[in-house]
């Protein structure tokens, strides 16, 4: 997934941002609202983790402009605000969970897990292609019992295909999940990780459909 994070506090906002990298996810990182509405209108989120108090306003309200111009992107916030009104007013902007500081990165982790399985239309983390089995909470995958060791970009792919199974999905779409602006893209980038998929996947998992990008295959 690609998520922005809208963050001013700097060592939480770096801690986050490795966390979620680790995890497998692209991170956008800004530090006010100024920049996350920038941020927004140059690329397509799948997820939001946003700070309620920021130099320049207050998240909230960015949350209700998002929701008023009909955005959907998952939002889960991020705050020192723990009182029970302060959770009733961010939910009821529209967030989709709301999680206090100090929190632990681990839990951090497995609400974002939740929130884009929900976002999925498949609240369960198991998913089986094949003689695959994927794990999408815990981002383990085996075939035909054994475990596979995929790097972080090469899940970041398998995932983005998986929850989206129907649907081809361009270089382009594909690229915006697995790196942020402040990324290199090489041109052949998304064809290298393909290719190291399949080779440790099975070669007929991922269809290439010629000119349009790829998805998964029905007999998967």
């Amino acid at each position: 997934m690609r998520v922005l994070l809208v963050e001013d506090d700097n060592l939480l906002g770096e801690a986050v941002n490795e966390q979620i990298t680790h995890d497998g996810h692209s991170t956008d990182h800004v530090t006010t609202l100024r920049d996350a509405r920038r941020y927004v209108d140059s690329a397509n989120y799948d997820l939001i983790l946003l700070d309620l108090l920021l130099p320049d306003g207050k998240g909230i309200d960015f949350l209700r402009e998002l929701r008023v111009g009909g955005s959907s992107v998952p939002v889960i916030i991020l705050t020192a605000l723990d009182q029970v009104a302060d959770r009733i007013a961010g939910l009821n902007a529209g967030a989709d969970d709301y999680l206090v500081k100090p929190f632990d990165l681990s839990e951090l982790s497995a609400r974002v897990h939740a929130v884009a399985r929900r976002y999925a239309g498949n609240p369960n983390p198991l998913v089986t292609l094949g003689d695959l089995e994927l794990d999408l909470a815990a981002h383990s995958i085996a075939r035909a019992g054994r475990h596979v060791a995929l790097t972080a970009s090469e899940w970041a792919l398998l995932e983005a295909l998986v929850r989206h199974p129907n649907a081809i999905l361009s270089r382009a779409q594909l690229e915006e999940r697995l790196y942020s602006f402040s990324d290199e893209i090489g041109s052949n980038t998304i064809e290298v990780h393909m290719s190291r998929l399949r080779k440790k996947l099975g070669g007929d998992l991922i269809e290439t459909v010629r000119g349009l990008g790829y998805k998964l295959r029905p007999s998967s």
